[in-house]
């Protein structure tokens, strides 16, 4: 039986059970809502002493700055915004499909955020809040995004992922175009509406005084979002853990 006759015969059975066929199949592969606009970056209010940015959520679950701010540059801190034309944010995670092992990509290079550097003291480096567009991800296969963007992330509901950085680790001395750096970013990473501590693996060259190009990567349980992956025709086992990996190329602005 091929995977459309399964999903004909999933609808029909729910919907003798009392779900509109029309309803269920929406549930399962139905059309999702497109971005709300192209990603930006929300604005990074420099903390007036030199520590990791702080950011907190307002009643509306929108970022806001910390209180204590300074509205122009201080402590000699460039501020960079990441460009999603040459970014790309990547998920990983392992299946077996029918019976042979596979690693699922999904990707997207909607992806924004800023930070603020001073070569000088790399350890007054500040980062903002990173956000992801996550209904402009997309893997290999049509009915696995609509499925991520249906069952598993809601995307409809939940449009944004979010890393909200708490703290700098292991950034210190200074840099000269050329030099790559190699430390650790703290924060919390909110996916729909389940937020939950993750450090980042982060390494940055100097391109040029005005280009930085990194990577970062962490590994997260998906269950720990209270995520449900579901039982899919072909798929015998889907991996416990997420590889979550970010290139990026942030501009001076």
């Amino acid at each position: 039986m091929n995977r459309t006759l399964l999903i004909a015969g999933l609808v029909g059975v729910l919907a003798v059970g009392g779900l509109g066929a029309a309803a269920v199949y929406n549930w399962v592969l139905g059309p999702t809502l497109a971005p709300s606009a192209p990603i930006s970056a929300l604005p990074l209010q420099l903390a007036s002493t030199p520590s990791p940015a702080l950011v907190i959520p307002n009643t509306a679950g929108e970022p806001t700055a910390a209180p204590t701010t300074t509205a122009a540059p201080a402590n000699g801190l460039t501020v960079f915004q990441i460009s999603p034309a040459e970014s790309e944010v990547r998920f990983i995670i392992f299946e077996e499909l029918r019976g042979q092992p596979v690693d699922v990509v999904g990707k997207s290079n909607q992806v924004a955020g800023e930070l603020a550097v001073n070569p000088a003291e790399l350890s007054s480096a500040q980062v903002g809040v990173i956000r992801v567009n996550a209904r402009t991800l997309v893997t290999d296969q049509d009915r696995r995004n609509q499925a991520i963007r249906n069952r598993i992330l809601n995307t409809d509901s939940y449009e944004f992922i979010t890393f909200t950085p708490t703290e700098v680790r292991g950034l210190s001395g200074s840099a000269a175009p050329g030099d790559t750096q190699t430390f650790q970013l703290a924060g919390d990473l909110t996916i729909r509406d389940v937020t939950k501590p993750v450090v980042f693996d982060v390494t940055v060259t100097a391109e040029a005084a005005d280009r930085l190009k990194g990577s970062a990567l962490a590994t997260i349980t998906w269950a720990d979002f209270g995520l449900i992956i579901p039982d899919v025709p072909f798929v015998a086992n889907v991996g416990d853990t997420v590889r979550l990996e970010l290139d990026f190329v942030a501009l001076a602005k």
